[in-house]
């Protein structure tokens, strides 16, 4: 199956989070996201599922000799666009119910600072929070919200 034939599964998922699956802040993240997303507008993949991988492959977002436990950023995709670092957390809260879209203005600060704060988490988000040894599984409650290849 080509990249592309597998990237058929993103159709009717406008909104998709790519984070880090071994990452306790990233996995916190995104139990945050399922949790007050109630109109169930975001998808997500960890970027060391299949799934991730084949989206990062297909936008190109990290070499694919890349380690997969060594990923800096959280990726969004939206309507076919690819945002990432603190634009990605900034266009997903204003996408998320009240009051978690207030946190969107934020998008008044310079992106070259805003993308400093966030390379600082990124950067010691292990050290501070840890990792998991292996990608988790995700709660059965969460399944639906997991992109996956065999959706339409």
């Amino acid at each position: 199956m080509t990249t592309a034939a597998k990237l058929a599964f993103v159709q009717g998922a406008n909104h998709v989070i790519l984070f880090d699956g071994v990452c306790k802040l990233c996995h916190a993240w995104s139990r945050f996201i399922i949790r007050f997303d109630k109109a169930q507008k975001f998808k997500l993949a960890a970027v060391q599922s299949k799934e991730g991988a084949a989206l990062m492959s297909y936008y190109q977002l990290q070499a694919a000799d890349t380690p997969k436990d060594q990923y800096k950023t959280m990726y969004y995709l939206e309507d076919g666009q690819v945002y990432e670092k603190s634009t990605a957390f900034i266009r997903i809260m204003a996408a998320m119910p009240y009051p978690w879209r207030l946190l969107s203005v934020f998008r008044v600060i310079p992106r070259c600072i805003r993308d400093g704060g966030y390379n600082i988490i990124a950067t010691y988000r292990y050290a501070i929070f840890g990792k998991y040894s292996q990608c988790t599984l995700p709660e059965p409650d969460h399944e639906q919200r997991l992109l996956r290849f065999d959706e339409n």
